[in-house]
């Protein structure tokens, strides 16, 4: 076998552990550092326990998960988003406020969604 396509071979999986790596480093970086993150994994935690003592159904722990990872997902991609843009401008401009606001609209229109779809779940269940 060539050396040359093991050494590219390797290369690839350590710069596929290296991308799972960085992904959680970038998870756990947020997660020190933004208040709304950490209210999110709260919730996901509290939502979870409930899903175990109301013995949710597949369907409805799929809802939840979905739920949860979109919230989580979407909540990092709001930080990212923040950040780049302090990253870039230290100045008050209309385009960095409006993609600021965007990406925390874009967020509150999933937190509203996983508030239905929690409710959907467990009110039938606490009723």
């Amino acid at each position: 076998m060539n050396s040359d396509y093991r050494d590219k071979n390797s290369r690839k999986k350590q710069s596929l552990l290296s991308s799972f790596y960085f992904a959680f480093i970038g998870v756990f970086t947020a997660l020190k550092a933004e208040r709304n993150l950490k209210i999110h994994f709260v919730m996901a935690v509290l939502v979870i326990f409930f899903g175990i003592i109301f013995e949710l159904t597949k369907t409805e722990w799929l809802l939840v998960s979905f739920a949860i990872a979109g919230m989580i997902a979407l909540e990092l991609m709001n930080t990212a988003i923040e950040r780049v843009v302090d990253l870039v401008t230290t100045e008050q401009h209309p385009l960095a406020k409006q993609a600021k606001d965007i990406a925390a609209g874009a967020v509150l229109i999933f937190a509203v969604l996983t508030v239905i779809i929690g409710l959907s779940i467990f009110l039938p269940k606490i009723f």
